[in-house]
């Protein structure tokens, strides 16, 4: 493409330089947010509207300390939603709008999901932000689950972290079409086209810019847009003032070069764009907006915008980013399940006039009762309507029906599909799917990791006792990755979560929201047992002790089960029926497949549950007296446990992701520390300008506890890690004698007591 036909491009964006970024209204050259939002209509207009082609869906995802609640607080500042801009760890006494939590503000993270709605030109939004911290990472699986649109947030310094990756991973788990925003452009050391590139490496996507800065670092004035070919820059104590102008004489070959590479990527995907570009044809402005638009619904492109959100930089081009390229909610194809039909997947339509069709997918406990957030996928809620719980078939009236804008609540009497709402006055729980009455349709739940920590906790005196009982029933049915057991030997309460913060922040809100003092036991990891060799079983359970006794017969065998058995099966043991004839009568063969959950709990190397194991029933006996359910299940589980002990039973322990960011001069530090906690290092990468190195390694998660005070202290404070869930690996043979001693021996202490 040659500078003279780039500039025949730039003339008449030039030319238009005083049209409105987002309506195409013509308007003075500098655009005031506060002019803007003068002119919009009512958000009470939107609900009178059938029409939900400018309707968005969208979540903020990010690693932590990306800056996406920064991003979000401008978001609401330049649609007119709050009135003045807030330091998110609360350092102005009033803190970010979005995080609410007093935890939130004092940590200066974000712990829970927040949603808030605002309007940007004629378009209405549905805004959830998310947290960063991998230990809170079922907000973000719950948020992505039901929206429609994502943007990604990146470090314009560090790039794809540790929890972009899993970010990544959970859009692409539920298809959500996303922006990227490189933010931070104006810290020292910042380079968006390294991110792209890890975009491309990394995350393997197929990611261009259509955005460039105009400068970086502490000379970061704005951008060039590269699909209408003009210049944006702000102005005003807030960045409120956009002045849209001529490209810089000095920035036209980088242009060129830029808007050639997102021409070429587009070409990637869109056959059209494919066919103007062999032919050496520059597609006009709108050719490309449609299909930069066609493409990213369709995830196979990823526009990335830039800018400096704490600078008030990039924030209005990427709202209007958001509005050309993201989908309206009839745009993204969602699927319900047929409960009569072998739960055959069916579209679900969008549409107002059809029957409702709506998922409860976040639960949150107020001093008014039970808050339900909503996504309706088609039909309508109506204040004063009855509408059924599909997953237990109660009927719930609608009393009160509100949007959410992060704490504050706006009433309304009706929400059409595609909407995000929240409703009081319904008992549920997260992920089911709610009707009018005349469907069989439910939709799909969301996938929910496992937990890999856990403590024990108790109330610090018996008087706290029902609070305790109270705060723990509320936080496990808001977060399913938070799980409640009582061990029967010790009579403790055993607390698991996702890390130490995790379970830290629910001790916390225990003593904040029900004053309850928590004694908290030391951390523990939560192992697993499995298998590693075939081994048949044939067990006879026969009990006599006058009138009906017992009898039940199995035989079969126990193997292995591999990662991908696990994935395709979609659990972690399996039970097979190979069984031919009625040596067992069919009406035992779910007492046998009962019995293998009931082995699988509790393993016999150091009593942890058992995965990795597939059960196949293959012959039996039965007495017509005697035998009974109860007596298969006995038999079964009893044949299990004692073939498991024959089939070489290995401890697994979880092994996590970690990434070390640290000053250069600490990097013998780092990596030694690691080290010395049996870490695999994967990668050790500095910075461009090598003042920087950030270190990748797998390291067992039992070797974890105090690596903090750790890297502070080896890093004079300058250090700082992020660690996720990698997967559960075989431990030495040593650590696995250890591990059975010591649990021989807690099990003889609790016999002899």
């Amino acid at each position: 493409m040659s500078t003279l036909l780039l500039q025949r491009l730039a003339a008449p964006a030039a030319r238009r330089h005083t049209t409105s970024l987002f309506s195409g209204a013509t308007t003075a050259t500098t655009i005031s947010a506060c002019a803007r939002r003068s002119v919009l209509p009512s958000f009470a207009a939107r609900f009178m509207s059938s029409s939900n082609d400018l309707l968005r869906n969208i979540g903020i995802s990010a690693h932590i300390d990306s800056g996406k609640t920064t991003l979000t607080e401008r978001i609401l500042f330049y649609t007119g939603r709050i009135n003045s801009i807030h330091d998110v760890r609360g350092k102005d006494g009033v803190g970010a709008k979005m995080d609410s939590m007093d935890l939130e503000r004092e940590k200066g993270i974000t712990i829970q999901s927040a949603a808030t709605f605002c309007r940007w030109g004629d378009a209405h939004v549905n805004i959830i932000d998310t947290p960063g911290h991998v230990d809170f990472t079922i907000e973000v699986e719950r948020a992505l689950r039901v929206l429609d649109g994502g943007i990604l947030v990146l470090c314009g310094v560090a790039g794809v972290q540790s929890q972009s990756l899993t970010v990544d991973r959970q859009m692409k788990r539920y298809n959500v079409p996303r922006l990227a925003f490189v933010n931070k452009l104006d810290r020292q050391g910042s380079n968006p086209w390294k991110v792209i590139e890890d975009l491309h490496n990394q995350l393997k996507l197929n990611a261009a810019a259509v955005q460039i800065p105009i400068g970086l670092e502490g000379e970061h004035r704005g951008i060039v847009d590269l699909v209408e070919m003009k210049s944006i820059t702000f102005d005003g104590e807030k960045g409120e003032k956009i002045i849209t102008g001529e490209i810089p004489a000095d920035m036209m070959d980088e242009v060129e070069e830029k808007r050639t590479e997102m021409i070429e990527t587009l070409a990637d995907a869109d056959d059209d764009i494919a066919e103007l570009f062999l032919m050496e044809e520059i597609p006009d402005t709108e050719t490309l907006k449609a299909a930069i638009r066609k493409q990213t619904i369709a995830c196979k492109f990823v526009p990335v915008f830039m800018g400096s959100a704490f600078k008030n930089k990039g924030v209005q081009p990427l709202l209007d980013g958001v509005v050309s390229y993201l989908p309206a909610p009839h745009e993204k194809d969602n699927f319900a399940l047929d409960t009569k039909n072998n739960e055959e997947k069916v579209k679900v339509t969008c549409n107002d006039k059809d029957p409702l069709l709506a998922l409860a997918f976040k639960l949150e406990e107020t001093p008014f009762g039970q808050l339900t957030y909503m996504r309706v996928y088609q039909g309508m809620l109506k204040k004063g309507n009855t509408i059924t719980n599909v997953n237990d078939g109660k009927k719930i009236k609608l009393a009160r029906i509100v949007r959410m804008h992060s704490d504050d609540m706006e009433d309304i009497t009706e929400a059409g599909s595609g909407e995000v709402v929240a409703m009081f006055g319904v008992d549920c729980r997260s992920m089911d799917t709610f009707s009018d009455g005349g469907t069989n349709l439910a939709m799909s739940s969301m996938f929910i990791p496992e937990p890999v920590m856990s403590i024990a906790v108790k109330p610090k005196t018996t008087q706290m006792q029902n609070n305790f009982t109270k705060a723990l029933t509320k936080f496990t049915k808001e977060d399913p990755t938070l799980r409640v057991r009582v061990d029967g030997e010790a009579q403790e309460t055993i607390l698991s979560g996702m890390g130490e913060l995790h379970l830290e922040v629910y001790v916390e809100r225990m003593a904040r929201e029900y004053n309850v003092e928590v004694v908290t036991g030391q951390p523990s990891v939560n192992y697993k047992e499995t298998i590693n060799s075939k081994q048949p079983f044939d067990w006879l359970h026969k009990k006599q002790t006058g009138g009906s006794g017992q009898y039940a017969r199995v035989i079969g065998y126990i193997e292995p089960m591999s990662e991908n058995d696990m994935k395709e099966a979609g659990k972690t043991v399996e039970f097979k029926n190979n069984c031919v004839g009625t040596n067992i009568p069919p009406e035992y063969y779910n007492s046998c497949a009962k019995g293998l959950e009931d082995a699988v709990t509790e393993g016999a190397l150091v009593g942890c549950e058992v995965e990795g194991v597939r059960v196949v029933l293959e012959d039996g006996a039965s007495h017509a007296v005697d035998s009974s359910d109860m007596a298969f299940r006995i038999c079964m589980a009893n044949a299990i446990r004692d073939t498991m002990k024959k089939a070489d039973p290995s401890v697994l322990e979880p092994v996590m992701t970690v990434e070390v960011d640290a000053p250069t001069e600490f990097q013998g530090a780092v990596v030694a520390g690691l080290n010395k906690r049996m870490g695999l290092i994967n990668n050790s990468d500095m910075n461009e300008d090598g003042s920087g190195v950030k270190v990748l390694a797998e390291v067992p998660l039992a070797n974890m506890f105090g690596y903090s005070t750790e890297l502070r202290s080896c890093t004079q404070g300058k250090g700082e890690f992020t660690m996720e869930y990698f997967k559960h690996v075989p431990v030495n043979k040593n650590v696995q004698e250890e591990l059975m001693a010591k649990y021989k021996e807690e099990k003889d202490a609790k016999e002899a007591a």
